[in-house]
């Protein structure tokens, strides 16, 4: 890119505050675009916030900021290199040209800035009781790692890497062309701004290797099937001392042959006889904590749910939902037949008589 194109940017457009915008009002700006732009909230915003983080870096240095906007004035007022007068654009920067203003200004002399470790993402099978009450698991992980050999530097042991001659430890070059000066990636170091004369034997100079790791993971009462829970720095490591990434863990929940789960609550699909149903019953029914005694009132339908407070998903105040079934035996004796046949012979009620008045 060139030093026109990088004039021409609109950093203050940017970050959204105007020219004469106080270093106060600067930051403030920066840093609630950058919260929002965020890669790890943002997924679809990494150039916005390139484009933001550029900015905030030039506008918040004093010095950066009165060269940036004297070369945006410098570039509109369509002047030439020296004008009517032997006028000299160089002459604003202390006589060292454009070049070197904006080899200054947009990184040519700039520490290439190592990298955050890649974020890692693994899953875990819980058992329903676990998910509920929460459980500090065992995991085993094999990931990339620093190099237990060299610690990461890349360097055989006894050794260190050494700056690179050709960018001298900056990791870019400025190539010249004209009055404008470009930076690119240094070739004889790859960006890095070091060299490894001998690399170390464990890592072949990369500074990681492929390790087991068992770590205990800490899973929060009431975690939901699917939920990944992040574990901050416990992914891949960064670059020479740069961040480690996250470790993302996926909890896949197992069902449970009793209780279902809805939200915070806790749900039971709860079987009684007619006769209970019909006459009413104290039912013992199971709960985390242990059995309850649940109070089923005479003339109960089918279907109908009652709510045991306090005995769903302690960590979010859930309750347990418990819903009748009213059970018709597939079997009977002859005793239990010929009770109901009674029963039924002096049954009065029909349920069906609003049937009896429908049309269509």
């Amino acid at each position: 890119m060139s030093a026109r194109d990088y004039a021409e940017k609109d950093y203050y457009a940017a970050l959204g505050v105007p020219k004469d915008a106080p270093a106060a009002a600067i930051k403030k700006a920066y840093r609630k675009l950058a919260a929002e732009l965020h890669p790890d909230r943002n997924p679809g915003g990494e150039e916005r916030f390139k484009e933001v983080s550029e900015a905030y870096d030039v506008l918040s240095d004093p010095t950066k900021r009165k060269e940036y906007d004297e070369a945006r004035a410098l570039f509109a007022s369509g002047r030439s290199p020296r004008g009517a007068g032997g006028f000299d654009p160089g002459d604003l920067f202390g006589g060292g040209g454009l070049s070197d203003m904006f080899g200054g200004l947009f990184g040519g002399r700039r520490q290439p800035t190592p990298r955050r470790g890649a974020d890692v993402e693994t899953a875990i099978t819980l058992p329903f009781v676990d998910a509920v009450r929460g459980a500090t698991v065992p995991l085993r992980l094999a990931t990339r790692a620093a190099c237990g050999t060299c610690r990461g530097s890349g360097a055989a042991p006894g050794t260190s890497p050494q700056t690179c001659p050709l960018c001298r430890g900056q990791g870019v070059v400025s190539r010249n062309q004209g009055s404008f000066s470009f930076a690119e990636p240094c070739t004889q170091c790859r960006g890095s701004g070091a060299i490894i004369e001998t690399p170390c034997p464990t890592c072949k100079g990369t500074g990681e290797q492929t390790k087991e790791r068992t770590l205990s993971v800490r899973i929060p009462a009431g975690v939901d099937d699917g939920q990944k829970i992040r574990l901050k720095g416990k992914g891949s490591p960064g670059e020479r001392g740069a961040p480690a990434g996250d470790l993302l863990v996926v909890v896949s929940v197992t069902p449970h042959e009793v209780f279902g789960r809805k939200g915070a609550h806790l749900t039971l699909a709860l079987p009684i006889t007619y006769a209970e149903a019909a006459l009413g019953a104290n039912i013992s029914v199971p709960t985390p904590d242990g059995n309850v005694t649940l109070k089923i009132p005479a003339g109960t339908t089918s279907g109908r749910t009652f709510r045991v407070k306090g005995q769903g998903v302690a960590a979010k105040a859930g309750d347990l939902l418990v819903t009748v079934e009213v059970a018709v035996p597939k079997q009977m004796s002859d005793a239990e037949r010929q009770a109901l046949e009674t029963y039924a012979a002096v049954a009065h009620t029909d349920p069906r008589a609003h049937l009896k008045k429908a049309t269509l």
